[in-house]
């Protein structure tokens, strides 16, 4: 499969959950008065660089992500729950770009990096907020804030420790597979190698690096 170093997705917060507008009734109790819960916060867009992955080849076929909306209050002082965040988990490396491809945003370079894309938006206010000496028996409450939207491009950056530069037919990606549990297309023709592979070299369980294999150099081609 072709290494895919880039790729663009829509990403979207969740809206907030609208306010309750109830007032409590009970038996034998005189004097009712509001009780509408809050609405709950919508969810939020995280990213977050995670060891184990090398290719962006996830979000080729999911490029939508929406975070879930915030729960409607209720009635007796019942707040809605909060809505679900969506977490993106990219390999290490891995630059965020507007959606101009020029503007970065943030560079995901260790493992266990994290950084908040988008915020949920607010839950509205239930009546009960909005009870007072003047207006005992308020019958409004507030919508929940609506969330964010936007499009950006992740882009992967090649990272290894070794990298095999040479002539076509070198042997480069022989020497990989070799090494590495990697498995690149070997042929007897030049220029075998179209996209770079790379191969993770395991010396022992606390020791290993990662090999790139680069598509082959033209000699004189420095010179033009």
């Amino acid at each position: 499969m072709k290494f895919l170093d880039q790729c663009k997705i829509y990403i979207r917060s969740g809206n907030g959950g609208g306010g309750a507008v109830s007032f409590r009734r009970e038996k034998y109790i005189e004097y009712g008065g509001p009780d509408g819960g809050d609405g709950g916060r919508g969810g939020d867009v995280w990213i977050e660089a995670v060891d184990g992955l090398n290719t962006l080849i996830d979000y080729r076929y999911q490029q939508h992500f929406k975070a879930e909306t915030g729960e409607h209050g209720m009635g007796r002082n019942r707040h809605g729950h909060a809505g679900a965040d969506v977490v993106l988990k990219v390999p290490v490396g891995t630059q965020v770009l507007d959606e101009d491809k020029e503007t970065l945003i943030a560079d995901m370079d260790h493992a266990g990096q994290r950084l908040l894309l988008l915020k949920g938006g607010n839950g509205g206010w239930g009546n009960d907020r909005f009870k007072g000496p003047i207006n005992q028996a308020p019958r409004h409450a507030n919508p929940g804030q609506d969330g964010e939207e936007r499009w950006i491009w992740l882009r992967l950056k090649l990272i290894a420790d070794v990298g095999l530069v040479g002539l076509p037919n070198a042997g480069k990606s022989t020497f990989l597979a070799a090494v590495s549990a990697a498995k690149p297309k070997i042929a007897d023709y030049p220029f075998t190698t179209l996209a770079p592979n790379l191969g993770v070299v395991d010396l022992s369980t606390n020791e290993r690096f990662v090999i790139a294999d680069i598509p082959g150099l033209i000699e004189g081609a420095s010179e033009g």
